[in-house]
């Protein structure tokens, strides 16, 4: 027998289908059609002062656990050293905002510690379980019909982003990403990135077709901002909503990233676009660019017409979510100054005379030397490069919007060695600086040039 089906009739039916179990046809065919959800959650720092990266991490996991993904499906990176931290205030728990639940219960351990890499970071995307050291052996084994969500928060620079070791270069990452889309593993990526100059991960990188979408906290050129920090002045009241008196110097999120969640945590999912959630992370995050940043979309710009619960699963909507009603007026500070906001916060509260009073003072004192130190270096080596009157100028050059940061990335990545190998380790304030390292690659200073300026600007 051959049955001839009319499409009219077929839709009717199927429509009346999904309304009487309260989704439109357009949700059910698109639920249909996209196959298992995966998330991958990175937290590339370290250190109780960086509290907000893995605070943002743990949160992101309950926002995909409510949804409906699987711990099988969602893999976690974070150095795991916060939680039972002995500066914790309340040990075993993690919380994201002020009036925020602990986020930290449940959160799989798939990599910790030194396992939470670059080389693991790129194996995982990969489903390479061979090269893999170390953690759970969960990787992203997706299918051709899934969709995969990644979301990385953490300290960058131009052109990078930090691992607790190590640094994950934009080339290099962008080559991975197109080794995943022809693997043919996936049907559609999103990439949610927060870290300083974050957007040169991607600016004049990342091509179109792969079916990857991303944003990222802030343009090329530009720091992001920790949000829910400290508290107000000693007998005044906090004026902005702060973080509570005992997580004074920390940070609890991060404002891109706290945006985001407790959008998802707020709206629908089924019926909030990606494209929506942009709109309202980048109203948010630039509120008062005194203290804030501009978001940034890349890639296939096309899948943000996709609803939310595609990626992050569907969840009851939390009209009571306290968090919603101070969009705005939370206490925000430079990723780059949240180490000196930690220290003399620190050093305010130590009794004087103690020996924590002069403990953190020394450390201040250490911290405010190494930014002048590396500053100094770095416009001493620009000086000795290009002239005193031009040297300056040529280090802290913005390529235009759609250009990468370097031409050859492996010049970038050994003239950071040769930099770090005279004048120290560059810190996540000194990350600032590859921007100048990478005009030193664009302009074409040979190797022995570099390593001579170098050496003289930071000798023995």
């Amino acid at each position: 027998m051959i049955f001839r089906y009319n499409v009219s009739v077929v839709l009717l039916v199927l429509s009346i289908w999904a309304s009487v179990e309260g989704r439109s046809i357009s949700r059910f065919l698109t639920e249909e059609t996209v196959g298992t959800k995966w998330a991958f959650l990175v937290a590339g720092s370290n250190g109780w002062w960086n509290y907000r990266h893995q605070a943002d991490i743990c949160h992101a996991y309950q926002i995909l656990k409510k949804g409906g993904l699987k711990d099988e499906n969602i893999i976690v990176f974070m150095y795991d050293d916060i939680a039972n931290n002995t500066m914790n205030p309340r040990p075993g728990v993690i919380i994201n905002n002020p009036h925020g639940q602990d986020v930290y219960k449940g959160v799989p351990k798939d990599y910790v510690g030194e396992d939470v890499n670059a080389d693991n970071f790129f194996n995982v995307i990969l489903a390479n379980k061979s090269g893999i050291t170390g953690g759970s052996g969960k990787v992203l084994n997706s299918g051709p019909n899934d969709h995969i969500f990644i979301y990385y928060t953490d300290h960058g620079g131009p052109g990078i982003v930090s691992m607790p070791t190590g640094l994950v270069y934009a080339n290099d990452l962008i080559s991975v990403l197109k080794k995943k889309h022809a693997s043919g593993t996936y049907s559609k990526l999103v990439f949610y990135l927060e870290a300083c100059e974050s957007g040169s991960m991607f600016d004049g990188l990342l091509p179109k077709g792969l079916n990857i979408y991303v944003t990222t906290a802030s343009k090329p050129d530009e720091n992001s901002w920790g949000t829910y920090c400290g508290v107000g002045a000693a007998g005044d009241p906090c004026l902005v909503e702060c973080s509570p008196p005992e997580f004074k110097g920390v940070c609890l999120g991060d404002l891109y990233s706290v945006a985001w969640m407790e959008d998802s945590d707020a709206q629908d999912r089924q019926i909030e676009t990606l494209n929506d959630q942009y709109n309202t992370i980048a109203n948010r995050t630039a509120a008062n660019l005194t203290y804030g940043s501009h978001v940034m979309q890349y890639g296939d710009t096309v899948l943000s017409a996709d609803a939310l619960f595609q990626y992050m699963g569907t969840a009851s909507v939390n009209h009571s979510h306290v968090s919603m009603n101070f969009k705005s007026s939370s206490q925000n500070v430079d990723q780059r100054d949240t180490e000196l906001f930690y220290l003399t916060s620190k050093y305010e509260d130590a009794p004087e005379g103690s020996g924590e009073h002069f403990d953190t003072r020394a450390r201040l004192i250490v911290a405010i030397a190494q930014r002048s130190q590396v500053d100094n270096s770095v416009k001493y080596i620009g000086e000795l490069l290009f002239g005193v009157e031009r040297g300056t100028e040529v280090l802290q050059n913005v390529r235009p919007a759609g250009q990468p940061l370097v031409d050859n990335w492996d010049c970038l990545k050994s003239y950071i060695k040769t930099f770090e190998t005279h004048c120290g380790k560059l810190t996540s304030y000194g990350k600032k600086h590859i921007r100048g390292i990478a005009n030193i690659c664009n302009a074409g200073i040979e190797s022995e040039r570099m390593t001579a300026a170098t050496a003289q600007a930071c000798p023995p």
